[in-house]
C-alpha cells in the first residue's frame, strides 16, 4: 500500500464519492467531471475508464487501486485509511468507483468510516451498468405489458454474512426484469437457485459482457444454458452482468451501438494532451475505445526574454511592428495569446498584422481568441504555406510563432523573397521517452489495434517509445510525409489520411479496420 505522510493539523478536505458510469467516457455526470477538476488526489477502481481520469488536474495524483492478474487489489481498509489521510493532509480526494456508488460499490462502509473519523464528502451518482444495458444492448428494461418493475441483484453475497438474504422465491415470481451483477464465478448457484424456486429455465437471459466499452459482447440465451454459457469462466470473463426476463429475449429495432463503425477497436492517440481532444471525440464517436499516450508534452520556453522584449518594443515604439503573423501550430497560438494575457496586453499591441496559419486545426483554435485567419494553405503543411505566403510577404516583416524544434523551410523561403524574418519561440516541444505501464502492456499484448500518428515528430518518439513493439498494432498517419518517416525507421503504415485532418484520419482507420 502507499505509505502516507503524516498528517498536519488542520481541518480535512472533502472526499467526493464519484460514480465513474459503466464504461463510455461520455456518460460521467456533469458533477462527477467538476468535482474531478478540484482533485487533488484520485482514487480510482481499475475498471473506470482511464479517460474519465482525465478530467483531473495534470497535478492531481492518480492511485489505481490495483487490477486483477496485474497488481495487488487494495483492501477496503485500505482504501477508507487513504481517504482519510489525504483528507486530513488538506487533499481534496475522489473515490472515482466504476458504475453508482450506491450500486453494490460498497458506499455505505466508506461513507461511514469518513463519518467516523470528522470528514466531509459529498455522493454524486452515476450511470450504473444495469440501467446502461437498455441503451447500449436494445433491452428495454421495463414494459408496460410484460414487466413493471426492475431489480438489481448481487449474484456475488458476502461470504461472511451469517445467512444469505436474497430471496430466491420472491425474485423467481418477480413481476418484471431481473439484473444480476457480477454474475460470472456463481452462474451456476444463482441460476439454480431461481430454477429450484420456480422460475421457467427457458426464460429469456442477456449476459452482457463490458457494456458501453467499444468490446461489448452480449450473449442472448435461457436462464437454463446460462452456466455452461459461462463455463469456463475465460470464454466470457467479468465484467458482466445478466438480464433476466421476456424482454432480454426483444432487441429493439436497431440496436445503434452495434453499428458504429468502429466498434471493438482500440485505438491509441499519441498527439500532446492538448491537442488531443477533437481526435478524441471523432474516435469516440466512431465507437472505438481510445487510450492517450502522449509521445511529445508541451512546456513553456525556458526562457520568455526575447518574446517579452518583442512585447515590449511594441509598446515603447511600435519597432518590430508585424504585416504578417504566421502560427505554425494550434499550441503556437494560444501560447502566444496567453502570454500576451499574462502581461496585460491584447492584439490591438502589434496594430493590425495579416494572419496566416499552416491548417485547419490552427485556424480553429485561432478562431477560440475571435481572429479570423487571411491565409490557409490549400494543403496543410509548411511547404504549402510557405509557397503562399512568400509573394504576399516579400519584403514585409513577418514574425513566425513556432516552437523550438520545428523545420526551417518557413524561414528560409520568406528569406529568400527578402522578408524580415523574426522568429519567437513560444513553447517547447519535449520527447516523453516512457510510456504509461499500462499502455505498455496493452501494446504487448496485442490489445491496441490503431496508434495514430500525428506529425514526424511525434513518428520518431513513438518508435523511440516502443521499438519492435509497435508491430502488434496498425498505424495510422496523417499525411504522406509522416508515412515517409514511419517507413525510413522500420514501421509500416497501414493507413493513411487522404487530407492532414482528424476527421479524415479518422475516415481512414475506418475505411482499412
Amino acid at each position: 500500500m502507499k505509505q502516507l505522510s503524516p498528517s498536519p493539523p488542520h481541518d480535512p478536505a472533502t472526499v467526493y464519492l464519484v460514480g465513474g458510469g459503466p464504461g463510455h467516457p461520455g456518460l460521467i455526470t456533469l458533477r462527477g467531471a467538476e468535482c474531478l477538476r478540484q482533485a487533488d488526489v484520485v482514487l480510482y477502481d481499475y475498471l473506470v475508464n482511464p479517460l474519465i481520469v482525465e478530467h483531473a488536474p495534470r497535478s492531481a495524483e492518480r492511485i489505481c487501486l490495483g487490477r486483477h492478474g496485474r497488481s495487488r487489489i487494495w483492501s477496503q481498509d485500505e482504501i477508507n485509511h487513504a481517504m482519510v489521510e489525504f483528507a486530513r493532509a488538506g487533499k481534496t480526494v475522489v473515490r472515482l468507483k466504476g458504475g453508482d456508488p450506491s450500486v453494490f460499490g460498497r458506499l455505505a462502509e466508506e461513507t461511514s468510516h469518513l463519518a467516523q473519523h470528522g470528514v466531509p464528502y459529498e455522493v454524486v451518482p452515476g450511470v450504473t451498468v444495469g440501467l446502461a444495458v437498455a441503451s447500449h444492448v436494445g433491452i428495454s428494461l421495463t414494459h408496460r405489458e410484460t414487466a413493471s418493475a426492475v431489480a438489481l441483484v448481487t449474484a456475488h453475497e458476502d461470504s461472511t454474512k451469517p445467512a444469505q438474504a436474497i430471496d430466491y422465491h420472491a425474485l423467481a415470481q418477480f413481476p418484471g426484469t431481473l439484473v444480476f451483477y457480477m454474475a460470472v464465478t456463481t452462474a451456476a448457484a444463482w441460476t439454480q437457485a431461481l430454477i429450484d424456486a420456480g422460475m421457467d429455465p427457458n426464460t429469456p437471459v442477456a449476459l452482457v459482457r463490458r457494456c458501453t466499452w467499444s468490446n461489448q459482447q452480449t450473449i442472448r440465451t435461457v436462464l437454463g444454458d446460462v452456466a455452461a454459457q459461462l463455463t469456463p469462466r475465460s470464454r466470457f470473463p467479468p465484467p458482466v452482468v445478466a438480464v433476466v426476463g421476456p424482454l432480454a429475449q426483444q432487441p429493439v429495432p436497431l440496436d445503434w451501438f452495434a453499428q458504429a463503425p468502429l466498434r471493438g477497436n482500440t485505438v491509441l492517440v499519441t498527439r500532446p494532451r492538448e491537442q488531443s481532444a477533437e481526435l478524441r471525440d471523432l474516435l469516440l464517436m466512431a465507437g472505438a475505445d481510445v487510450l492517450l499516450q502522449p509521445t511529445i508534452s508541451i512546456a513553456p520556453p525556458e526562457d520568455w526574454k526575447l518574446v517579452d522584449q518583442a512585447f515590449r518594443a511594441q509598446v515603447t515604439s511600435g519597432e518590430m511592428r508585424p504585416d504578417w503573423l504566421v502560427f505554425s501550430s494550434a499550441n503556437g497560438v494560444s501560447s502566444f495569446f496567453d502570454r500576451l494575457l499574462y502581461l496585460d496586453l491584447d492584439i490591438r499591441l502589434l496594430g493590425a498584422p495579416k494572419i496566416a496559419v499552416v491548417g485547419e486545426a490552427t485556424a480553429k483554435q485561432l478562431a477560440r481568441y475571435h481572429l479570423i485567419a487571411d491565409l490557409v494553405p490549400g494543403h496543410y503543411n509548411a511547404e504549402s504555406l510557405a509557397d503562399e505566403l512568400a509573394p504576399l510577404a516579400a519584403n514585409k516583416r513577418v514574425w513566425i510563432i513556432r516552437a523550438d524544434r520545428t523545420r526551417e523551410i518557413l524561414r528560409d523561403q520568406l528569406a529568400s523573397v527578402s522578408a524580415i524574418v523574426h522568429e519567437l519561440i513560444v513553447y517547447r516541444s519535449l520527447d516523453v521517452t516512457t510510456p504509461d505501464p499500462d499502455i505498455l502492456h496493452a501494446m504487448q499484448q496485442g490489445q491496441i489495434d490503431w496508434v495514430t500518428v500525428t506529425s514526424s515528430a511525434i513518428a520518431q518518439s513513438l518508435v523511440q517509445m516502443f521499438g519492435e513493439v509497435l508491430g502488434n498494432t496498425r498505424l495510422a498517419s496523417l499525411s504522406p510525409r509522416i508515412t515517409d518517416t514511419l517507413k525510413q525507421l522500420g514501421h509500416a503504415v497501414a493507413a493513411e489520411a487522404p487530407q492532414p485532418t482528424n476527421a479524415a484520419l479518422v475516415d481512414a482507420i475506418i475505411h482499412e479496420k
